[in-house]
């Protein structure tokens, strides 16, 4: 389960994809997918949210892994590459990017 905790020694990512009222339904359905199927048995994977805008036009994606080799090694594998040209299909844009906690407030 993610945890927003500071001095964890984690890797944070989060991805943001721009998408359509009409593509936003498929695209989260694919993502949650990815999860239940691929992403979630990949070593290093702790865990991971899916957030959608009122507008259904962008999707956020919230993931922590042990290490940023686990999320690289996930990425470069064949079986992600071929559902993030699926992804690619569906977004106008999405982007992964790795993040530290700066900080937590309660």
């Amino acid at each position: 389960m993610p945890a927003i905790v500071k001095d964890r020694p984690l890797q944070t990512v989060i991805t943001t994809f721009e998408c359509s009222p009409g593509t936003c339904a498929d695209l989260l359905e694919g993502l949650q997918a990815a999860y239940a199927e691929f992403i979630s048995k990949q070593p290093g994977f702790i865990g991971a949210g899916l957030h959608v805008n009122d507008a259904q036009t962008r999707i956020a994606n919230y993931s922590q892994w042990e290490r940023r080799e686990d999320f690289q090694a996930m990425l470069r594998s064949a079986e992600m590459r071929k559902r993030n040209k699926a992804f690619a299909a569906l977004a106008s844009r999405f982007e992964p990017v790795m993040y530290e906690v700066a900080g937590v407030f309660d």
